[in-house]
């Protein structure tokens, strides 16, 4: 198994990947690191036939560097699920004890986790927990900040990557499931102001592309 950092790199790449390669500016503003870093873990993870790496183009992952990634997402998953429902963690500090946890559980532990919770499908940020086989389905979803005055959304899942975002999502209650109307929204990337299970409040443009939601 590569070594912690290692998977951290192949975690991240595989969450920015889409139909295009992931540049090194991209990889290292998402896990803060220099370019200089990311370019030396590049070369090593290449070498080493986790990713495929062209010149001015990114990289992509191998399936083999796929496997690794989905199997750290997995953990860090299972984790999150496991510290929020039976340990009582606040969700922004059940994602910085993942963050550690996930690279040192085992295979076994991870089992035992899967069949504590009864094999959950999706963590409490709503993003989908890929299978003991690696498998992973998730769903056509778009920004809040997207959304137009009126229309009334389903939260599917938040984004982990600002732990004082999740800390204040959690605080006002805007977590996966909940159903939002867009009571209006303000121009020029203005705050938004939203009606969550009929309670206002108004979100800022960061905050609410952030949240992620599918159109009723």
């Amino acid at each position: 198994m590569p070594s912690p950092a290692a998977q951290d790199y192949l975690k991240a790449i595989y969450k920015l990947q889409s139909d295009s390669a992931v540049s090194t500016t991209d990889i290292a503003r998402s896990l803060k690191v220099s370019s200089a870093s990311v370019t030396n873990m590049i070369k090593r993870l290449a070498h080493a036939g986790l990713l495929m790496h062209e010149s001015y183009r990114g990289v992509r992952l191998t399936e083999a560097g796929t496997k690794i990634a989905l199997e750290t997402v997995r953990h860090h998953r299972l984790l999150e699920t496991y510290l929020k429902e039976r340990l009582g963690y606040s969700w922004a500090d059940m994602h910085e004890e993942a963050e550690h946890l996930e690279h040192h559980i085992s295979e076994a532990f991870e089992e035992r986790i899967d069949a504590l919770l009864g094999h959950p499908t999706h963590d409490p940020h709503g993003h989908p927990i890929p299978t003991a086989d690696l498998r992973l389905v998730e769903v056509d979803t778009v920004p809040l900040a997207c959304a137009e005055a009126g229309q009334t959304v389903f939260v599917d899942h938040v984004s982990d990557s600002d732990v004082g975002i999740l800390q204040y999502l959690e605080d006002i209650g805007l977590r996966p499931q909940s159903t939002v109307t867009v009571v209006a929204k303000a121009p020029f990337d203005g705050p938004l102001t939203l009606s969550i299970d009929g309670k206002e409040c108004v979100l800022g443009w960061q905050v609410a592309s952030s949240v992620h939601v599918a159109v009723r």
